[in-house]
């Protein structure tokens, strides 16, 4: 009996490590990130020659990374003054209010009335991926337009969230420009009363925004249509250097009378892209309306991280918080915007001047960290096989990785290879 009782054991154990050991035995490895690879064949490159222009971070003309003196200061005033308790589901309230008033305007008359519902989230992928549920939760029949083409991560979020996603045209290849018209008739053709995904200002990668006018006939037609539009703007400063200005297209809309969603985040625009400190904010018909949005904005926090990170959140409400720190980082936004726009003006005229048949205009037609190149796939390998240069294989080129080191040796590479094109 004691044997058999052994046998019986045996064969069990057997049998639970053999299930044990299947549990994950389907699992293939994740394909890598099409940008985070770039930056793993950069560093492994030994050439003293190489460049990444891959790379979606600010780094200054010497190509360091960059910490602005404002969050310095605002380090030194945080650090050992203020306690690490947990925030609110909901986040830091200053940082939220102050915020809200970058996006919608100082004297908005939808702070004052309360209307907008807004949280702080995990930069501006935390705020688009909060929203992609809430859209799930509450809208669970409907489906999300992204523009062609988008940021990658876009179609990650908005899949993981279970909603349904269709595309709306927006780059013309030939003109690396708009395609407004297309982009209209898309509009017009959607079902009405659909979501729309819409980059703020400096669109990723293209680099390619509306204008003032396009937008106003955008904003029209989706009154028209009755479709709600989402916002993500990651790029609010960064891009021409004026935090007003870079709203422009949000102001548009609710000038037109829309209630919109808008993703922001202090990534880019405060270098703050480890911090992961950003807001989701929802424009509502009135205050009662917003109270109830916010709280299950919370909700869906709640079981995703319970609630955001402390550190980033009081540095940026203590620079927007304080007038003097504020001006200094207005200043030193401008700073890193102008060092980029000047280095589309060089790289243009540096490409231009080696005698090249294309057109270049877009460089500098362009606005914002990227630089739609609109160089194919083989012409940016070899770029990489030959010069040692590095970028995502859609052409999209960082200009912030553009420096006045080595934006000659940039123009010369890339019209060595699209000279015969």
């Amino acid at each position: 009996m004691a044997a058999l009782t052994r046998r019986l054991i045996t064969s069990s154990s057997l049998h639970a490590s053999r299930s044990i050991s299947s549990w994950w035995k389907n699992v293939e490895p994740a394909p890598k990130d099409p940008i985070l690879g770039v930056t793993e064949a950069f560093l492994a490159d030994t050439s003293p020659h190489k460049v990444n222009v891959g790379v979606g971070a600010y780094r200054d003309d010497n190509g360091k990374p960059v910490v602005l003196e404002c969050v310095r200061e605002a380090e030194r005033r945080v650090a050992g003054n203020l306690n690490m308790e947990y925030l609110p589901m909901g986040g830091c309230n200053s940082m939220v209010e102050e915020t809200l008033k970058l996006a919608y305007g100082e004297d908005s008359d939808l702070i004052k009335d309360k209307r907008i519902a807004a949280i702080q989230a995990l930069s501006g992928t935390g705020a688009c991926r909060i929203f992609a549920d809430f859209q799930k939760r509450f809208s669970p029949d409907s489906q999300i337009y992204i523009p062609v083409p988008t940021w990658s991560n876009h179609h990650n979020i908005w899949r993981d969230a279970n909603v349904p996603q269709r595309t709306f045209h927006y780059y013309h290849p030939e003109s690396k420009g708009l395609d407004f018209a297309s982009l209209m008739d898309d509009v017009k053709n959607a079902p009405n009363g659909s979501f729309f995904l819409l980059h703020a200002c400096a669109h990723n990668p293209t680099g390619v925004d509306p204008t003032v006018e396009q937008w106003k006939e955008i904003s029209y037609q989706f009154k028209v249509k009755g479709h709600f539009a989402f916002f993500d703007m990651a790029y609010q400063g960064f891009a021409s250097g004026d935090p007003e200005r870079d709203a422009k297209s949000i102001r548009i809309f609710l000038e037109g009378g829309h209630l919109i969603g808008c993703s922001q985040s202090y990534a880019k625009n405060m270098g703050l892209y480890g911090q992961r400190v950003g807001c989701l904010s929802l424009v509502c018909e009135d205050e009662k309306q917003a109270v109830a949005v916010k709280s299950q904005l919370q909700q869906l926090a709640r079981p995703m991280y319970s609630n955001p990170p402390v550190h980033g959140a009081l540095i940026v409400s203590t620079i927007l918080g304080d007038p003097d720190l504020k001006q200094l980082w207005l200043k030193e936004v401008k700073g890193m915007a102008d060092r980029i726009i000047g280095m589309r003006t060089s790289l243009r005229e540096n490409i231009e001047k080696l005698g090249s048949p294309l057109s270049w205009e877009h460089i500098t037609n362009q606005i914002g960290m990227f630089c739609y190149s609109g160089m194919t796939p083989e012409q940016v390998d070899r770029l990489t096989k030959e010069f040692h240069i590095y970028m995502t294989r859609n052409g999209r080129i960082s200009m912030a990785g553009v420096t006045s080191g080595n934006v000659e040796y940039l123009a010369k590479a890339i019209h060595e290879v699209t000279k015969a094109a």
